[in-house]
């Protein structure tokens, strides 16, 4: 017999528990089955000998400001849970072969950094800021938790928001062009073009001409606005405030849950088979799993239409990481800062893995991630999937193409090599198995103006999805963003 309030939620990411969180809050039964021993997907956290190390995100916005637009921020609130956080500035350094700068969330700071390595650039891009920042000042006036993914989203607008629709007419070419697009009218210094394509980069995956641009005026304006931010406890104690949230309204999370098949009758989900054999019945499934991972391992393929399978699962996807996690020896390191990005070449493209790398070192505002005298860093860079095997090769493979994660943190720690005292690599293969990832990708690659994000619905009656394959997008308040959207989409619920 179904319960017809209950709703199951395959995948406890950030994705699957806001909209899980949410649809508790809304008097739903809502279960959220996570196949590992952690929540959190690629947000959670993992303990290896006294260091507790975060698995992906590092870097937040907005988690406490009480008008922050950070989706994540809007979902605590409605849950009645809060986190901690440490403050900071310079939110990171940026290294290029050129110089390294300091990158501010105070931008009377941050472009007399940039103006040391081309002042005509730093001109510019305070004029890409301020055009972006203009269309972050329209987004204001619309939470994200007053939006849906059907057409009610009108009636909502027009009758609370009317004023801010307003506001964001002037705005609107942009809602759908490219940050790409805006530099092109506002930037032609070489320098500042590849400075906006890697932080393009760091936010979606992709340079500027294929992130759209409402992404990057929203980590604009949170950054200057609300500033920059590190949860106490690092990324897990936000998956745990949602779990907390979700089980404060009656909903339930089963860890060591794993989802084998969503079951569809006559074109409509009846709900899911576990891998224990275990039926669990509900009208609604929602897959907080890949585009990948759902249509191709927790459907049938008789279950979806055989063209809109074979294109959803032709996806592009961002190509996986390779992951460094160290603890390591604290001595003589009092200046330390947490964030930085190392860009080794300045001859070879952003892109090509190894030559960008990312650093976090969050131990230096949170002294509880790592034992005593002790840092905790997560430093990774892109790398494809393709070509990795668990063969005679794999781990001398690993140690090759972790060297250069460990050359760009001789940039910032000059002996790191000898102080560490743990040491994990992680591959493409590592993050597909912990996370069930499909080629251990962060999501789809699809560029501005080639295509859209697929929304939270499916071919399939009761069916939806949330996550980084679902629109927004990659990233923390994306993913979050996409948990509002389903789980309103599911409720005759209106935010005033």
């Amino acid at each position: 017999m179904q319960d017809k309030d209950s709703v199951i939620v395959i995948g406890s990411g950030i994705g699957g528990l806001c909209a899980g969180g949410l649809l508790a809050y809304y008097g739903k039964r809502a279960i959220v089955c996570e196949s590992h021993l952690t929540p959190g997907g690629a947000a959670h956290s993992f303990r290896r000998r006294g260091f507790e190390f975060d698995s992906g995100p590092s870097f937040y916005c907005g988690l406490t400001d009480s008008q922050s637009l950070n989706p994540v921020k809007q979902v605590l609130d409605v849950l009645g849970e809060s986190i901690q956080v440490i403050p900071y500035d310079p939110l990171g350094h940026y290294h290029f072969p050129e110089g390294t700068i300091a990158v501010y969330s105070d931008a009377k700071r941050y472009y007399p950094e940039v103006e040391r390595i081309t002042p005509l650039g730093a001109t510019e891009l305070q004029r890409f800021t301020e055009r972006l920042l203009g269309l972050y000042e329209a987004m204001r006036g619309i939470p994200t938790l007053a939006l849906r993914a059907d057409w009610q989203v009108i009636l909502t607008l027009l009758k609370n928001y009317l004023p801010s629709l307003v506001k964001m007419l002037p705005y609107l070419p942009l809602v759908q062009s490219s940050a790409g697009n805006v530099m092109d009218a506002t930037v032609q210094d070489p320098w500042v073009r590849r400075l906006i394509d890697l932080e393009c980069f760091l936010l979606s995956g992709l340079k500027a001409h294929g992130t759209i641009a409402p992404e990057v005026a929203f980590m604009l304006g949170e950054r200057s606005r609300a500033g920059v931010e590190y949860p106490v406890g690092g990324s897990g104690a936000i998956v745990q405030a949602l779990v907390k949230g979700l089980k404060r309204w009656g909903g339930q999370l089963h860890l060591g849950c794993h989802v084998e098949q969503i079951l569809v009758e006559s074109g409509k989900v009846v709900g899911v088979r576990l891998e224990s054999g275990e039926i669990l019945k509900a009208p609604i499934v929602i897959s907080n799993a890949s585009i990948w991972d759902t249509y191709n391992h927790l459907l049938r393929p008789e279950d979806l239409p055989a063209n809109y399978r074979q294109a959803a699962l032709e996806t592009p996807a961002v190509d996986s990481f390779m992951h460094l996690h160290l603890g390591i020896r604290a001595d003589g390191l009092e200046n330390l800062t947490g964030h930085h990005v190392v860009v080794h070449d300045s001859q070879q493209d952003i892109t090509v893995p190894g030559n960008t790398c990312m650093i976090s070192i969050p131990s230096v505002w949170d002294a509880s991630l790592a034992p005593e005298r002790h840092h905790v860093i997560h430093a990774y860079t892109l790398e494809p999937y393709t070509g990795w095997e668990r063969n005679q090769e794999y781990e001398e493979k690993k140690r090759q193409q972790a060297q250069s994660l460990y050359r760009a943190l001789e940039k910032i720690i000059p002996d790191i090599r000898e102080r560490v005292v743990v040491e994990l690599i992680g591959t493409p293969l590592t993050h597909a198995h912990y996370l069930r990832r499909y080629q251990g990708s962060y999501g789809p690659a699809i560029a501005a103006g080639k295509g859209m994000f697929p929304s939270t619905h499916t071919p399939i009656k009761g069916l939806y999805r949330v996550g980084d394959s679902t629109i927004p997008g990659i990233g923390v308040p994306a993913v979050a963003a996409s948990g509002i959207l389903c789980a309103n989409t599911l409720v005759n619920r209106h935010w005033e």
